[in-house]
């Protein structure tokens, strides 16, 4: 049987009729933008990842360009951001006028170090982007320690726990993307940003609707970056279940760790005291490329992530060396996982790999 790398339509089969219920509701209510189901979806949110405020945001793009220009971050500045992540991760400073000065990774975590932060901080650093990538805790107290703020992007993370808490309450303020592969996934486009900062938070509010908290003043120039209704109520119905979700994922991730896998490539390594909920399950070979064809010949789909990292694309090419990076995106191969892939898929996804492999 076909073993997908994404499984997002079964876990929501039991929830169709109350999702169904949830849109006639913001239907009959005739509340469409920044209503009830918003405020509820925030406080509810916030709640969970263990923060004061949460903000729903358009996407996680947004919410990555708006929280650092609440940070403060502006012309002239510079925002250490790992390579080795989606392209957002470093697209987004830009519109703050603020330059992305790339650092590397431990290829093992896949996440920056403070180490590998500390390699690249200047006196015109003026926040570090710690990406959680494929829902991996970075060390966010260690790269705070450097003196420097930190803002999480938490967006594969969801679900997961780290040594100090939850992803969205560890740094100075956090970004989260609900785009519907996510490990909380939306109908559509959506995201939030999340701190327990007061002052800040109310900069985000401002900032996501066009620089304004009364549609009459507009004190600063803005965004037009809302979560609508419709996603924050789609949201709200999933959030009950992500913590069981965020075990299956951990679940499945136990099945690969259990089987001979660990003699045929490299497993992901979870960082020190983290408990992650694998937004992507992702190992690494030599023979990556190789794997790749044979698993996706057998009906087993995998793929491969930031293969041209983000410091080599055309839009931000930079000159600069990066040998964690470049070995993770060389060797990397993203296994399919989801919060109810089987043992017996996990078996048949390692029995495949053993046959390219083991030879």
């Amino acid at each position: 049987m076909p073993v997908p790398l994404f499984d997002t339509a079964t876990p929501l089969a039991p929830l169709q009729a109350e999702l169904r219920s949830a849109v006639e509701r913001v239907l009959d209510s005739g509340r469409y933008i920044l209503g009830p189901e918003v405020s509820a979806f925030e406080a509810e949110f916030a709640e969970y990842v263990g923060a004061a405020h949460a903000i729903g945001v358009a996407n996680g793009t947004d919410a990555l360009t708006i929280a650092l220009q609440a940070m403060g971050v502006g012309r002239g500045d510079e925002v250490v951001v790992p390579s080795f992540s989606f392209y957002a991760s470093a697209e987004a400073i830009v519109p703050t006028g603020a330059s992305a000065v790339f650092c590397d990774i431990d290829p093992e975590t896949f996440c920056v170090t403070a180490e590998t932060v500390r390699a690249v901080l200047t006196p015109r650093t003026k926040a570090v982007i710690a990406v959680h990538l494929f829902g991996n805790v970075a060390p966010v107290a260690e790269i705070e320690a450097l003196g420097v703020p930190v803002l999480e992007d938490a967006a594969q993370a969801a679900g997961s726990r780290g040594p100090d808490g939850r992803p969205g309450a560890l740094g100075t303020a956090a970004t989260f993307s609900f785009y519907p592969s996510k490990n909380l996934g939306a109908f559509g486009d959506a995201g939030a940003i999340t701190t327990s900062d007061a002052s800040l938070a109310e900069r985000v509010r401002e900032l996501r609707f066009h620089g304004s908290t009364d549609k009459q003043t507009f004190e600063r120039l803005g965004y037009n970056s809302r979560l609508d209704e419709l996603q924050a109520a789609i949201l709200r119905v999933q959030l009950p279940h992500l913590e069981r979700w965020a075990d299956g994922r951990r679940t499945a991730a136990h099945s690969y760790e259990a089987s001979a896998l660990a003699e045929l490539c490299s497993l992901p390594r979870a960082t020190d005291g983290s408990d992650p909920a694998w937004h992507l399950y992702v190992i690494r070979s030599e023979r990556a490329d190789e794997l790749e064809t044979a698993l996706r010949a057998d009906g087993i789909e995998v793929r491969a992530y930031y293969r041209l990292p983000t410091h080599r694309q055309p839009a931000m090419l930079v000159d600069v060396a990066l040998p964690g990076t470049d070995e993770a995106a060389r060797t990397n191969l993203a296994l399919p996982i989801s919060p109810v892939l089987s043992e017996a898929q996990a078996g048949e996804v390692v029995a495949a790999i053993s046959a390219v492999l083991g030879a």
